[in-house]
């Protein structure tokens, strides 16, 4: 198994463009592939186009909503006036990601990644790799163009807007292979004139955002970053400066272009889903045909415990990232499995119905692995594209494994 490791993922490694197959001392990328029919790929994008024109109808409302439902959505204060800039009304964020869970009653979307998603290069780039290596058909092929697409619709939107797009900077941390790897591709296939900045390296002065190199700082008019708001509005300079709620005043002014921009980070927040499940329960707000979409796709989803005693249930932090702070809890109410890291657990919560991930046992360096298959599937520029899927315990998290997918027949 190593050897076909080295085989499939050597080459890459190599290129340079993904590095991390192998993270934090341990396996991350399998030389194994998943195999799927051509019914089963369509039920994902049909799945992820019906709940983005859901995700995208409400956003709108909720920038208009009063400041005492976003706090409740989890909106931080400082972020309250920036996440209300509409650049594109039927385009809340160009680049995000749905999770699904295939259970006997179909999917099941378990939440919306619609801020900093991750998995892109994995599901863009190396996908294509691992069916070529394994001589298969590719589910992803010639999907890469959405990203340049989004990018390019998203900019001539703030350009219409009468921002200054001239300075474009592409940004995350510099010390983490996955982040700054993903920004990277996602700056080459941008179609942009970008650079690349760490976030170390970004400055607020006066009424701007500015890189510093060396002497000299650079304006920045657009600025992708990978790295979420909610993080954003706490953080301080080393004399204590609050520097991300400067940056967030920057965007509220229409000073500074984001992307994603503000928008998605109202739909990155899960409670939101308890929103959305709340307006169907009453069988308000949605057209019959958006009803329907979340019957099929949604799970119940509420702001306090209404499993207890009759369903088994989740319980999630309404901006945890990879699996952080997540718990699972039988119906009565005895806890099966809790997360161990120590994020995320100050959050409020949200309660969903607990589904099943599938079962499914794949080859790692060390022998079977059987553990839980997770699937995601991008939503780029308004539309379903690029799936990608993870393997891992009850609770996905971010040293689940990244499996290759192909294409039956």
């Amino acid at each position: 198994m190593q050897d076909r490791r080295d085989a499939l993922y050597g080459p890459l490694r190599e290129e340079g463009i993904f590095t991390w197959d192998w993270m934090y001392g341990e396996e991350y990328a399998l030389a194994d592939l998943h195999l799927i029919p051509a019914s089963f790929r369509e039920e994902l994008a049909t799945a992820t186009t019906a709940l983005g024109r859901v995700f995208a109808k409400v956003t709108p409302v909720l920038q208009q909503a009063d400041d005492a439902l976003l706090l409740e959505l989890g909106v931080p204060q400082q972020a309250l006036q920036a996440v209300r800039t509409t650049v594109l009304r039927k385009l809340p964020t160009a680049i995000g990601r749905f999770d699904f869970a295939k259970t006997e009653a179909g999917l099941k979307m378990l939440e919306c990644n619609s801020d900093t998603p991750t998995g892109i290069v994995e599901a863009f780039y190396v996908n294509e790799h691992a069916c070529c290596f394994f001589g298969v058909a590719n589910p992803n092929t010639g999907m890469d163009g959405q990203l340049r697409q989004a990018f390019a619709k998203l900019l001539q939107a703030y350009r219409d807007m009468g921002y200054p797009v001239e300075h474009v900077w592409f940004s995350s941390l510099d010390w983490h292979e996955e982040d700054k790897g993903t920004t990277l591709y996602l700056m080459e296939k941008s179609g942009l004139a970008a650079r690349f900045a760490p976030l170390e390296k970004l400055r607020v002065w006066e009424d701007g955002l500015y890189v510093q190199e060396g002497d000299s700082l650079l304006p920045v008019d657009v600025l992708y970053r990978l790295h979420a708001l909610e993080k954003l509005a706490d953080e301080r300079d080393e004399d204590g400066y609050p520097t991300g709620e400067h940056v967030l005043s920057l965007i509220a002014d229409r000073k500074l272009a984001i992307i994603n921009p503000p928008s998605a980070f109202l739909i990155q927040t899960k409670a939101l889903q308890a929103l959305i499940w709340n307006l169907h329960e009453a069988g308000e707000f949605f057209t019959a045909e958006e009803h329907a979409t979340i019957e099929t796709y949604m799970l119940p989803t509420y702001f306090e415990n209404r499993f207890a005693g009759t369903d088994a249930y989740v319980t999630k932090p309404i901006f945890g990232r990879e699996g952080g702070g997540v718990a699972l809890y039988a119906a009565d109410g005895t806890l099966l499995e809790k997360d161990q890291e120590e994020f995320y657990w100050e959050q409020p919560m949200i309660y969903q119905k607990r589904v099943e991930l599938p079962e499914i046992t794949v080859q790692t360096v060390t022998g079977p692995y059987a553990g839980r298959l997770l699937w995601g599937s991008f939503w780029i520029g308004g539309e379903a594209s690029a799936i990608v899927a993870r393997v891992g315990g009850p609770i996905t998290n971010n040293l689940s494994y990244y499996l290759p997918v192909g294409m039956k027949g």
